[in-house]
């Protein structure tokens, strides 16, 4: 019998796992092939040649546009373990009749409490309280007059999905008031929640104290899904509070970080809590430098529960396409569906 070839390139750690959930799910016509090749990972080239031979493929940050999909021949999924998909050109690989999933939910918790978390240090200093304290100063009074107490502060979403669900209960237990954006929400839905919809984001903006994005990164603007890209700009930044605070644990590129650089800089808003930059790729930022930002490194998504879940949801969409000849429960892609089987 021969099997399908599965390639996971350049994805941390070992196979062992995922061999083993094969072997628990009966599972013997797919081989996993695991490839790691250090400085030229980024090479398109190199990933076609590893690749030349895959029925499925799993990748995490490589770049799989549309020339590379155009030389992709037998690949049928590209599986990913994350909830986005930007660094998979969804139209090419719609086109070739490709399969793209995700791995929606795997760290719902996690980013959730990670967002809560900023809001409240956010709103406590205790981040730069550590700062002063480690510099030599102990006076509970530099955090300033400005430190309010979160029962009856606003928390304004910007869409709605698992994570500020998962927030909901967190927030509402602090005696805060929760309102989203979410063109795609009713009033009705989000009441289900305890919270209260907005008609615009320029209303969300106005009226929050605090504003925290849980939205996609979508690049280029569709029938029904209108670009994410720097969906806070100088414009939206100077909507809000001056006394407001941003957070970001969903993409870097969905804010203008030069606008959002200078608005801290300037006062326009009193903070931000940031767990993603808009330039990964060289790890750098201004927003480092500034006093009233907090920054994490992308690390929202972080526990050895997420990594799992993140791992067993990729490799089911694989199972269900490539052994049980399904059209996979996260497709992207469902234009696809039709041409898969």
């Amino acid at each position: 019998m021969s099997k399908k070839k599965v390639v996971y390139y350049n994805v941390d750690d070992t196979l062992d796992f995922e061999n083993q959930l094969l072997k628990e799910w009966g599972v013997d016509d797919i081989e996993l092939i695991e490839f790691k090749n250090g400085e030229d990972r980024d090479k398109p080239e190199a990933f076609l040649e590893a690749t030349k031979d895959a029925d499925g493929i799993v990748v995490e940050f490589f770049d799989v546009n549309a020339s590379v999909i155009e030389k992709m021949d037998k690949c049928k999924i590209v599986a990913l373990q994350a909830i986005g998909y930007s660094n998979v050109d969804i139209d090419a690989a719609t086109e070739k009749g490709m399969a793209v999933t995700n791995s929606p939910g795997f760290c719902t918790p996690e980013v959730a409490v990670h967002t809560v978390g900023l809001i409240i240090d956010l709103a406590r200093k205790i981040t730069f309280l550590d700062r002063t304290v480690r510099e030599g100063e102990w006076n509970p009074h530099l955090c300033g007059p400005m430190v309010k107490r979160l029962a009856g502060q606003t928390v304004g979403l910007v869409f709605f999905g698992s994570i500020p669900k998962y927030m909901i209960p967190i927030l509402k237990a602090m005696e805060m008031k929760v309102t989203c954006w979410a063109p795609t929400k009713t009033a009705e839905y989000l009441a289900e929640f305890g919270v209260e919809k907005v008609e615009t984001l320029e209303q969300l903006l106005k009226e929050s104290d605090f504003v925290s994005l849980h939205c996609p990164l979508v690049m280029k603007e569709t029938p029904g899904r209108p670009s994410t890209y720097h969906i806070i700009g100088e414009k939206e930044l100077k909507m809000m509070k001056p006394s407001a605070y941003l957070i970001n644990t969903a993409r870097g590129q969905v804010i203008d970080e030069a606008a959002l650089v200078k608005a801290l800089k300037e006062g326009w808003i009193r903070g931000a809590g940031v767990d993603v930059i808009e330039d990964e790729a060289t790890e750098k930022s201004e927003l480092f430098g500034l006093d009233n930002v907090i920054c994490t490194p992308h690390a929202a998504f972080v526990s050895v529960e997420a990594f799992e879940d993140a791992r067993i949801i990729a490799l089911r969409q694989l199972v269900e396409l490539l052994h049980d000849n399904k059209v996979p429960e996260n497709l992207v892609n469902k234009a696809v569906a039709d041409k898969l089987l």
